[in-house]
C-alpha cells in the first residue's frame, strides 16, 4: 500500500536564497558587517524625519499663504526680529549720538545763561561835570546856574555844552542830566536862546498846566502825557532861560530847581561836582 501522506519539503524557502532573515529572527554575528551601513543610514533617517516634520509646517490650507509668504509675520509673532548690523547701528548709535549732542548743547546754553550777568535796567555811569561847569562860567555870555547841595541819591549821568566857542552870536546852551533817587530822569537845560522857541522845544509842549513856587521863585509847569514828560521852566532877567525836565515827578524836579545857584565867573572849579551815593 502506498503511503500518500506527503513528507515535509526539504527545499529551502525563497527567503533563504536571498539571505534575508525573517523579521523576527535576531541579528547574528553575520549582521555585524552591516553595522556601518546602519550607522551611515542614521543621518538619512534623521533627515527623513526632519523632512516629515517640515512637511507638516509646509503643508498649508488650500488657498492660504505659503510658509515663505507668511515668514515675516510668523517670525514677528514668534520672537525678536533679526536686523543687519548696519540697521542696528543706525537705530542705536546714530540716535544715541544725536541725543548726546543735543544734551551737550543744552547744557552749554544753560551754563552760559547762568554765568552771564543780566539785569532789567541799564546802569548809567556817574560823571564829573566840573570841566563843563568851569568852561561855562568862564565863557558863557550869561550867568550860569548849577545845582549845589543835592540830596544823596542824585547822580549826574550826562553833560553837553553847545555853542560856547562860536563867535557869530549863536546861543550858548548847557545840558546837565541826573538820575534821581527813584531812578527817574531829570535834566537841567539852560540857554540864552529866545524863550518863545527854547521852552517849547525843551518841554515838548507849549501850554502850561499851572505854576509852582520853588525857593521863592515862580516856575511854570508843563506836562506831556504821551511822552511822560514833566517840566518846570523859568526865564531870568537878561534873557537866559532855565528848564528842569524829565520823567521825574514835579516834586523831584522842584528839588533840582531849588538847588540851582548862580555861578561866579571868578570862581574856580568846584571841589565836587558829583553827588554822594545813597547810604545803604
Amino acid at each position: 500500500m502506498t503511503d500518500k501522506t506527503s513528507s515535509p519539503s526539504t527545499e529551502p524557502a525563497p527567503g533563504a536564497e536571498s539571505g534575508t532573515a525573517p523579521a523576527s529572527e535576531p541579528a547574528g554575528a553575520g549582521d555585524a558587517t552591516t553595522g556601518a551601513d546602519a550607522a551611515t543610514g542614521a543621518p538619512e533617517a534623521t533627515g527623513a524625519a526632519e523632512g516629515a516634520a517640515g512637511g507638516k509646517d509646509a503643508a498649508a490650507p488650500a488657498g492660504g499663504p505659503t510658509a515663505a509668504e507668511a515668514g515675516p509675520q510668523a517670525a514677528g509673532s514668534r520672537g525678536t526680529v533679526q536686523v543687519s548690523p548696519g540697521v542696528y547701528k543706525r537705530l542705536t548709535t546714530g540716535l544715541g549720538g544725536f541725543t548726546l549732542a543735543m544734551a551737550a548743547c543744552l547744557l552749554l546754553v544753560g551754563a552760559i545763561f547762568l554765568v552771564t550777568p543780566r539785569g532789567e535796567k541799564e546802569v548809567l555811569p556817574t560823571i564829573d561835570y566840573g570841566g563843563h561847569l568851569w568852561a561855562m562860567r568862564s565863557g558863557a555870555p550869561y550867568t550860569v546856574h548849577a545845582p549845589e547841595g543835592l540830596p544823596a541819591g542824585w547822580r549826574p549821568t550826562s553833560s553837553r555844552v553847545h555853542g560856547l566857542n562860536n563867535k557869530d552870536g549863536e546861543p550858548v546852551a548847557w545840558h546837565l542830566g541826573f538820575l534821581t533817587p527813584t531812578d527817574q530822569y531829570a535834566a537841567l537845560e539852560q540857554s540864552n536862546e529866545k524863550p518863545s522857541a527854547y521852552i517849547p522845544r525843551m518841554t515838548n509842549i507849549k501850554k502850561t498846566v499851572g505854576t509852582r513856587q520853588v525857593g521863592g521863585a515862580t516856575w511854570n509847569q508843563y506836562h506831556r502825557k504821551d511822552k511822560n514828560a514833566y517840566s518846570l521852566a523859568r526865564t531870568l532877567p537878561g534873557g537866559v532861560t532855565l528848564v528842569v525836565t524829565g520823567t521825574a515827578s514835579f516834586d523831584e524836579l522842584a528839588v533840582l530847581a531849588g538847588a540851582l545857584k548862580a555861578q561866579s565867573r571868578q570862581g574856580g572849579v568846584p571841589a565836587a561836582t558829583t553827588s554822594p551815593a545813597p547810604r545803604s
